[in-house]
């Protein structure tokens, strides 16, 4: 009973922060879980949304055009003042059939039955009377012209005419698109894009909230944990497992901080307006680009590829990032822990407090943070110059590359690790002297 109580705010202590530990392992896995979603998300948007499949596509052209012209034949009805230019149009043809017909008539004969028909005709035509009767035939062709039955029979023949070119216009996207836009479209449960557009945001919208909700509340755990370092600063009894579990703490968000995504690169064409015949043909929301990676894509992406530099890059991060790290943490636990037969032991130290020259976490935290501010500057600089004003054509991009959850929560390890380094030689020469 003695040793209970003797041992009682060790256990509590233990028993707490192990609680507290279990809650930002909890937060940090649906960090992680939603950060994998929304990039599987993205990236299905991106597919779907894909400049090539829609500025670059030709049959999206040509079903574009294709429904413009349609619809400008069959809303097709002539004006007063296209009537009146047509009239004199038919007049002017009329007149000069009936001029080329009185010439050819009027020519030299050489056979008996010419001479008869020029005979007849000069004796029962007069061309100035036909000349006169211009105006009222063109009238009534042209009425026949806008007659119901007749416009129809024009509609069908420029119909037909409109499919027959367009059946002749295509390039090889369209099987592939429309492939690829089924199958996502079956995956997020929509039948047509104005439903997946909605469907999508609604989804990201959600995420993005819940994902930074949970970020916050690992923030918090850790931030309790590094109060009670206040509050226990003069309990030297309890520092070996409050130093042994804030070392896990850490462990959490070197693991969260690695494996959700850091950085989003996305680049794409908010909308496209074009004129033609007086109609406004338009494109939205064209990706150009994007990416999105954590530091374990990275990783992954680099050993991926056949050349051995990107192999080595990739390794070598792996190493001072993420293994390192870990090695240190271990190191200082092993330190901490009291034994003197580890304690001492060089690799141990050397594990605990010389391996910091080798962590390069917060190398990499600069390192990210420029590619960021890189990325986003030749981005911002590129795509302001796709930006057009025009009366017929007008085009708006957008950049949407930002820093994710998962590099925040990167540095929170890299600021935490330092603040537990210093309490490390802190506490270890009150340690020893009580020891």
């Amino acid at each position: 009973m003695i040793a209970i109580r003797k041992n009682l705010p060790q256990i509590l202590l233990v028993t707490g922060l192990s609680l507290l530990l279990c809650a930002e392992a909890y937060f940090g896995y649906r960090v992680s879980s939603l950060s994998s979603r929304q990039e599987r998300i993205k990236e299905d948007y991106s597919v779907a949304n894909n400049i090539t499949f829609g500025i670059f596509s030709v049959d999206e052209w040509r079903e574009k055009i294709a429904t413009i012209v349609d619809g400008k034949v069959n809303d097709f009805n002539m004006t007063a003042e296209q009537k009146r230019e047509l009239q004199r149009k038919v007049e002017k043809q009329l007149n000069t059939l009936i001029g080329k017909a009185v010439a050819d008539i009027n020519k030299p004969q050489k056979s008996i039955g010419g001479k008869l028909k020029k005979l007849a005709f000069n004796a029962f035509v007069d061309p100035e009377d036909l000349h006169e009767q211009v105006p009222s035939f063109a009238s009534t062709i042209v009425n026949r012209i806008n007659r119901p039955a007749s416009k129809e029979r024009l509609k069908r023949i420029v119909s037909s005419k409109i499919d027959q070119l367009e059946k002749q216009t295509f390039d090889n996207s369209e099987p592939a698109s429309a492939k690829v836009t089924r199958h996502i479209y079956t995956k997020y449960g929509v039948s047509n894009v104005t439903d997946f557009e909605k469907t999508i945001t609604s989804q990201l919208v959600d995420i993005r909230s819940l994902t930074y909700n949970y970020a916050y509340a690992m923030v918090g755990c850790v931030l309790i944990a590094l109060c009670l370092w206040f509050v226990m600063r003069k309990q030297v009894r309890l520092h070996t497992p409050l130093y042994i579990l804030s070392l896990l703490f850490a462990f959490i968000l070197l693991l969260v901080g690695t494996t959700a995504t850091i950085i989003e690169v996305d680049a794409r064409i908010q909308s496209l307006n074009f004129v033609l015949l007086g109609e406004k043909l338009a494109f939205s929301n064209q990706v150009l680009f994007f990416q999105s990676k954590s530091i374990f894509g990275i990783i992954r992406a680099l050993i991926e590829q056949p050349k051995l530099d990107a192999i080595l890059a990739g390794t070598l991060i792996l190493l001072f990032v993420v293994i390192l790290p870990i090695l240190r943490m271990i190191g200082k636990g092993i330190h901490i822990w009291g034994r003197d037969q580890y304690a001492e032991n060089k690799l141990i130290r050397f594990l605990a407090f010389d391996l910091g020259k080798w962590d390069m976490a917060d190398v990499m935290v600069v390192g990210i943070a420029m590619t960021y501010i890189g990325l986003n500057g030749i981005l911002k600089s590129q795509l302001s110059n796709l930006n057009i004003n025009e009366k017929l054509l007008s085009t708006v991009t957008q950049n949407n590359t930002s820093l994710q959850p998962g590099y925040f929560i990167f540095v929170g390890y890299v600021v935490y690790s330092a603040v537990l380094s210093l309490i490390l030689k802190r506490i270890m020469p009150v340690k020893t002297k009580r020891t």
